[in-house]
């Protein structure tokens, strides 16, 4: 079949209409035109879809855009930029098991995935590597920035914040494609203590490198608890080209959802496997070590929470202990435990399965990625909390994102970007 050159349209729908020209055996080209009279409200040919059409291709409420992902991790803002009406160009992730994940979640080949992005050394090879876009996406690693990373660091005695030669200088990479592919707006998260890292050297560094590239540079610390049952503080930084928008730049983050925020019992499975149940000496240890700091006026200990609570920050060592996140048993005890180790009122961890919906990975956010049943583990439990815990939340970037394409409205109506599709 022959490559056709289309309007850029939302990945759900690329993903569709390849699913329909298998399904439907009519010609690659037929089906393509007919689709896209769907996603433009024009008059389809009712025969052709019968079966009605998915839902999916309702579901973009903005003009269609391109993004690539950077540090993808298992994709958060890929499944929130698809969702509204975005299709990613190019990702990168250098971390085997995570890329394992993001492949399953949105179809994706191995092959077709970046690696190390630090392989894209020169500007030439980051020109002919990398898409044209709209917005370019990342959630750059936050460790060598975060309070918990630079404790670590400290204690060990290594390098962090932009001397972690290994993670600390990633932030230079983005702001070298960003140079060379000029994308109209950048959309960043990481941790909170980025602005206050190092003095406030680190953000100002950060701050005036994107000013000096010549962007609106809009930052705000964001607690998530507003759209998922966690407590997780982000700053959300989104940046306009002044030469696409202009001096000024009318944008807005997005106010909290009105009405209760939402509990724990929102995402809780009724029924899971006994070994997220603490094993007795798992819990004694933890209490223990609870005492002990509390005695010498430390803030360390578990985190015990029931349904009606909101949780701590879920984070990358949630699978050494689970400690910052512990479910009360229920009033009964856990029906799943017979394991004499453990004791039906020990609290347990989350599952993985929890996890993905305090991150905001939904069931129907799956279900765009053609995932009936929510996203798919394709990786141990170990890897899927470390995954978890370094993810962006999906709500989170879904309702800046919202903000954001108004903004971009004009220039997506204008622009005359148009993308090979490959049903």
């Amino acid at each position: 079949m022959t490559d056709i050159l289309v309007r850029n349209v939302p990945e759900h729908i690329v993903k569709w209409i390849g699913d329909g020209v298998r399904k439907s055996g009519v010609s690659k080209n037929r089906f393509i035109n007919e689709a896209l009279k769907i996603v433009y409200n024009q008059k389809q040919n009712p025969s052709l879809f019968a079966g009605g059409q998915p839902s999916v291709l309702m579901q973009p409420d903005s003009l269609p855009f391109k993004f690539i992902d950077l540090f993808a991790g298992i994709g958060g803002f890929r499944s929130a930029l698809s969702k509204l009406g975005g299709r990613c160009v190019f990702s990168s992730e250098y971390d085997k098991y995570s890329r394992k994940t993001y492949c399953a979640w949105y179809n994706e080949n191995d092959e077709d995935v970046w690696g190390d992005i630090n392989l894209l050394e020169k500007d030439d090879q980051i020109r002919n590597a990398i898409p044209d876009h709209d917005i370019l996406a990342a959630g750059f690693p936050c460790q060598p920035f975060s309070l918990a990373g630079v404790s670590k660091k400290k204690s060990l005695g290594r390098k962090h914040g932009f001397e972690d030669e290994k993670q600390g200088n990633l932030f230079f990479k983005i702001a070298q494609i960003v140079k060379v592919k000029r994308p109209p707006v950048l959309f960043l998260e990481n941790v909170k203590n980025l602005r206050s890292h190092d003095k406030g050297n680190t953000w100002e560094v950060i701050h005036g490198t994107l000013e000096d590239l010549g962007y609106h540079v809009f930052d705000k610390t964001i607690d998530a608890a507003d759209w998922v049952p966690q407590h997780r503080e982000r700053i959300i930084i989104v940046c306009f080209d002044k030469e696409t928008f202009g001096k000024r730049v009318d944008f807005s983050y997005p106010q909290p959802p009105k009405g209760k925020r939402p509990v724990l019992g929102d995402i809780l499975q009724k029924e899971y496997e006994q070994n997220y149940v603490l094993t007795n000496h798992l819990w004694k240890y933890l209490q223990d070590y609870a005492e002990k700091h509390r005695l010498k006026g430390n803030g360390f200990g578990f985190g015990l929470v029931g349904p009606e609570d909101q949780a701590r920050t879920l984070s990358a060592r949630y699978h050494k202990d689970g400690s910052e996140i512990l479910i009360k048993a229920p009033k009964n005890g856990h029906r799943s435990v017979t394991d004499p180790a453990r004791t039906k009122t020990n609290p347990r961890r989350l599952t993985p399965r929890e996890a993905a919906l305090l991150m905001g990975f939904t069931d129907e956010m799956a279900k765009l990625f053609g995932h009936e049943h929510g996203f798919p583990q394709v990786v141990s439990d170990t890897q899927a909390y470390r995954q978890f815990g370094n993810a962006v939340v999906v709500s989170v970037i879904e309702a800046v994102g919202r903000q954001i394409i108004p903004v971009m409205a004009d220039y997506l109506k204008n622009s005359s970007g148009k993308c090979l599709l490959k049903a």
